[in-house]
């Protein structure tokens, strides 16, 4: 029946490939056996929230909260990595989040091997960077697919890395690094290792972040301070003395990096995808085709996203996705708020700037609660909070269920019930009597978690019909936000 279907459809003046697709896409789905999910259950969501615990000092706190958006999509195909110490370097760490696309075969290898294959690369310049034996081992067995005759061409293709734009990057060699990896990694991809599809195989798209600490003075990497790329990087930072630590972000497809300085956000990633006025002409001066029968158009009638990596079983769909990342490097500082890696989720229903004011205005609630407790003490039903003091201070205030209960009064023996992501009550200690700023690490674990699963839930609420994950990263800078009136 799928082969009838598809060679009535040949036979049409226009839309064919994007009818094929279709009916390839309704085959997988029905031999699957899939259940079909109620469309009124607008609440049977399945969030999964994960804490990351990470030791770097530009970090306050990191959570991953992740959707299946079961309304619209069978399966999970969002992938993430958080390394710390990457590198055996301490104060380093290495996040990614990868977006796969019909299927997650490329999108768990990605994750697996991308982190080890970049790594690589940065140990060659930079001695500090370093592996282990098992690590080691790993890209060995690697050498029988990356052969003389492909380093070659993968020499050619980082010196045809597309960030032109880029004229005196003194990060130079981390951006090669950057596009290296994501060639080796494409070209490991196409052997299909795992690959379960019957009809073409998955790809998916992919954002990375290296946050590293700033080089020491005494070196001669103090020039590196000045590696502003562009006019944006330029609004990013203020002084080079109040620079603190570095991101380098790579990102390929329609996957991005937000980060929020001062309440305003920056956008740190390109949409590689047919909306990209660039991308469009870059695929039709190379012969490819665009579709019109969607808006933007889709890349052969198949994808929305012009970059990316795997999608080898269509070889003439594989020759306009090209798996050419697009890297820069930033400045972070004590006014650095947050930075927010999210899959096409997030971002297809809301932009950046909303993303951006939708996570301070969550923040700055959370820290309003917070700060009543400690202000205003234990009122349970002004502050949903419950503070438990110790006997023989709950004789001495004489306080009840009806009054309040005195900032003062809260020491390390207070105990305090601070809310978690999904609103019950978890044990937390107070660091200070008054409330100069937030200083509880708990806070910012649950805080991170908070905001993640509420982005999550916006995303859902605004319609979207894709897999959402959402991870944020709670910077030094919000430690400074100002609780305002919502």
């Amino acid at each position: 029946l799928r082969l009838k279907l598809i060679s009535k459809v040949t036979m049409l003046p226009k839309n064919s490939e994007r009818h094929r697709q279709k009916i390839n896409d309704s085959f997988e789905f029905l031999t699957d056996g899939h259940a079909s999910t109620s469309y009124c259950d607008l609440d049977n969501t399945n969030s999964v929230n994960t804490l990351k615990k990470v030791k770097n000092s530009s970090i306050k706190a990191l959570s991953i909260c992740q959707d299946k958006n079961s309304m619209w999509q069978r399966d999970m195909e969002d992938r993430f990595f958080v390394v710390d110490n990457y590198g055996r370097r301490s104060d380093t760490c290495f996040l990614g989040l990868i977006d796969g696309h019909h299927g997650m075969t490329a999108a768990e290898t990605v994750a697996a091997e991308l982190p080890l294959l970049f790594l690589d690369q940065l140990s060659q310049t930079d001695l500090s960077y370093r592996m282990t034996k098992e690590e080691q081992h790993t890209l060995d067995a690697f050498a029988t697919v990356i052969t003389d005759d492909y380093r070659e061409k993968e020499r050619i293709f980082s010196d045809r890395q597309e960030n032109k734009t880029h004229k005196t990057n003194t990060y130079e060699w981390i951006h090669k690094a950057y596009a290296k990896a994501f060639w080796r990694m494409d070209r490991l991809l196409q052997l299909g290792r795992n690959e379960v599809s019957r009809v073409r195989w998955s790809g998916c798209s992919a954002v990375t972040c290296l946050m590293e600490r700033l080089p020491s003075e005494n070196t001669d990497d103090t020039e590196e301070r000045k590696h502003f790329e562009n006019s944006m990087q330029s609004s990013l930072t203020r002084t080079t003395e109040d620079v603190a630590g570095l991101l380098h972000i790579a990102n390929i497809g329609n996957i991005h990096a937000v980060l929020c300085k001062n309440g305003k956000s920056y956008r740190l990633s390109e949409e590689h995808s047919t909306s990209n006025v660039r991308e469009k002409k870059r695929i039709l001066q190379n012969g490819g085709n665009i579709s019109t029968n969607e808006p933007d158009g889709l890349v052969e009638g198949h994808l929305r996203t012009t970059r990316g990596l795997g999608y080898h079983g269509d070889p003439v769909l594989k020759r306009s996705v090209i798996p050419v990342p697009q890297s820069i490097s930033v400045p972070i500082d004590d006014s650095c708020q947050f930075l927010i890696l999210a899959s096409n989720g997030l971002w297809e229903v809301l932009d950046y700037n909303e993303v951006c004011a939708l996570t301070l205005r969550t923040f700055t609630h959370y820290l309003k609660t917070h700060e009543c407790i400690l202000q205003n003490g234990a009122s349970l039903y002004n502050c949903q909070y419950l503070i438990t003091l110790p006997e023989e201070e709950l004789s001495d205030s004489k306080a009840t269920n009806d009054q309040q209960v005195g900032t003062e009064m809260l020491d390390s023996n207070t105990e305090i019930f601070l809310p978690d992501s999904k609103g019950s009550l978890t044990h937390g200690k107070p660091e200070c009597s008054r409330m100069s700023g937030v200083t509880s690490k708990a806070l910012y674990d649950n805080a991170a978690s908070y905001i993640s699963e509420q982005l999550v839930k916006a995303a859902l609420d605004a319609g979207s019909r894709d897999n959402i994950t959402v991870l944020i990263v709670l910077l030094n800078g919000c430690a400074n936000q100002r609780l305002i009136t919502l």
